[in-house]
């Protein structure tokens, strides 16, 4: 009997729409952190190592300590490591930084581009706040605008003038 519980309740939270389009989200955003990763890792990593002169960015390393009687100078990042240096390898970190700004950026971009979208349809005054409903005077609860009489507790109400 517990277990047709725990199964239907499963059900019903695995196939709500927030759930679904939630997993659609991961996976679409999985497969753009893959776009993000090449535009990275293929177009401007190439240009920051022209900069700094290297190769490649992710191969930027300071070496912490080099074992007795090896030197690493000049040694790509893996032969240094594979030497037995310990290194800080800042390069991948400048790269992990670079993918994070890009990714917020091109969010941040298509949030506005999604929000000014929905925008677009609707009237001026559906944007604007709605104006103030009327309140019986009496009772306090809301009645019609043009209404002579409250619902509620039946007592004569004046008609507002409009400027």
């Amino acid at each position: 009997m517990a277990k047709k519980n725990v199964i239907q309740e499963f059900k019903k939270f695995a196939f709500k729409g927030n759930v679904l389009d939630m997993a659609v989200g991961v996976m679409i955003g999985g497969a753009f952190s893959s776009i993000v990763n090449s535009l990275v890792n293929d177009v401007f990593m190439p240009v920051l190592g022209l900069i700094v002169n290297t190769k490649n960015l992710d191969q930027i390393f300071l070496v912490l300590k080099s074992p007795e009687g090896v030197d690493v100078t000049g040694m790509a990042l893996d032969e240094a490591k594979a030497a037995g240096a310990t290194v800080l390898s800042y390069g991948n970190f400048i790269a992990a930084v670079i993918n994070f700004l890009l990714i917020a950026i091109i969010i941040f971009a298509i949030v506005s581009l999604i929000r000014r979208a929905g925008e677009l349809g609707k009237k001026k005054e559906d944007i604007n706040p709605a104006k103030p409903v009327r309140l019986c005077p009496y009772c306090r609860q809301e009645i019609a605008d043009d209404a002579t009489r409250c619902p509620h507790c039946t007592s004569e109400v004046p008609l507002e003038e409009k400027n």
